[in-house]
């Protein structure tokens, strides 16, 4: 990601509630290495805005009109994939969680989130972790709840019969992703280099018909290639 800014993390603030955007911008300017570079409620704008001043790091309040935080947070992985978007809702479920996922968030929190909890996940977030991975891999009940409305997507009950399977290597690997590890962590524990690791990932990707890493893992799980614990 692109922590140009006097090496600081940058993260743009979004939410329709004044009171709760004022709250978490004077949280993390109080953090040496955190800048907010903007912020603004759920407009036409916002995208323009973050165009503008590329952050690292988008946290996005679902409050609301959630379709429009969900589509919102949709638009700017597609216009920007570098960005890490971080969804807060007062009510997290696990249909929300879902959409979340889809959406390719990278961390889904609830606002009863404690003030270093959430610096902790912006840093996370920063160094390329996906944190909602582990709302898959440590609650079951989650894991089951999405896979099953991942049962639900035609897309992807008519592309299962043509999943290639997984070699042995590439299974050790999609399991390290859904612990959290990042491919410098991964390569460093298999013993190989990180780009032959970017290789793999590509192709597990192409395999698992996944256009992302926490996809990956969804499917994985419901196919039973890898465990959640």
């Amino acid at each position: 990601m692109n922590n140009y800014k006097n090496n600081k993390i940058q993260v743009f603030i979004i939410s329709q509630q004044s009171l709760f955007l004022q709250a978490i911008e004077q949280t993390l300017s109080d953090t040496e290495d955190i800048i907010i570079v903007g912020t603004t409620s759920i407009n036409e704008e916002v995208l323009k805005a973050i165009d503008n001043l590329p952050p690292d790091v988008a946290l996005l309040d679902l409050d609301g009109p959630s379709e429009n935080g969900l589509e919102l947070g949709r638009k700017i992985k597609q216009r920007s994939p570098n960005i890490g978007v971080i969804m807060l809702t007062s009510n997290p479920e696990d249909t929300q969680l879902f959409q979340a996922l889809k959406a390719q968030a990278v961390a889904y929190l609830s606002k009863e989130v404690t003030a270093d909890q959430l610096i902790e996940i912006v840093r996370r977030v920063s160094k390329g972790e996906h944190p909602i991975n582990e709302c898959l891999t440590t609650r079951p009940k989650v894991a089951e709840h999405v896979l099953q409305q991942f049962q639900e997507l035609t897309s992807r009950s008519e592309s299962e019969a043509f999943i290639s399977p997984l070699t042995p290597r590439e299974i050790e690997i999609l399991q390290y992703i859904a612990q959290g590890y990042l491919n410098k962590q991964i390569a460093a524990e298999l013993g190989i280099s990180e780009q032959t690791i970017k290789n793999h990932v590509t192709s597990i990707l192409r395999k698992l018909n996944a256009n992302a890493r926490t996809e990956a893992v969804v499917v994985a799980i419901k196919q039973g290639l890898i465990k959640i614990t």
